[in-house]
């Protein structure tokens, strides 16, 4: 079961990246202006940022949807979520009214601050899938179970003392395959 719960965690939250970077990514001007807008890092870097992120966006998401790298995608998901909801409770909390500028757009808008709990708890929920996938990076189709299995052939490998006396026991993949059914 936590396989398949593991891809959709991979779907779900490598889509939103795909999505919010490919949105982006026409528009540098907007995503530099939306980065520009929280007002928290030095002008000198603004730009670089605002170009790089969405560049960052897809490739995570890329990864996360494809299953490759998994685990350190996740962990660059996870903290990106978390800066996210710094970045806005940081803006709700200094009055700031500015688009998130999540899927494009960014800067000011009238009435934002209503829309910041949802995008918070948005980013909360994608955060703890991120999560979930750095505890547990494997999941259903993904290409890292073809590109980092084990290349050893099982009957290879010399038998401990738990296992020697037994015939017909199941290695682990074996197991695991037999516990699906």
């Amino acid at each position: 079961m936590k396989d398949w719960f593991g891809l959709v965690a991979r779907l779900a939250t490598g889509g939103v990246w795909v999505a919010a970077g490919a949105l982006k990514l026409p528009y540098p001007a907007e995503s530099v202006r939306a980065v520009r807008a929280y007002d928290l890092l030095p002008e000198a870097i603004v730009p670089a940022v605002g170009h790089l992120l969405p560049v960052l966006e897809v490739v995570i998401g890329l990864c996360l949807i494809l299953g490759v790298l998994v685990r350190g995608s996740s962990v660059v998901s996870a903290l990106l979520y978390l800066a996210f909801i710094i970045g806005i409770s940081s803006a709700w909390a200094r009055g700031l009214s500015i688009d998130c500028g999540c899927f494009g757009g960014g800067g000011e808008i009238p009435d934002a601050a209503a829309k910041y709990p949802r995008e918070i708890a948005r980013d909360v929920v994608l955060m703890a899938l991120s999560g979930w996938l750095v505890v547990r990076p494997a999941s259903r189709l993904a290409l890292d179970n073809v590109l980092f299995a084990s290349t050893a052939d099982p009957g290879t490998h010399p038998p401990t003392d738990d296992t020697s006396d037994h015939e017909g026991s199941l290695d682990g993949a074996e197991e695991d395959h037999a516990q699906d059914r």
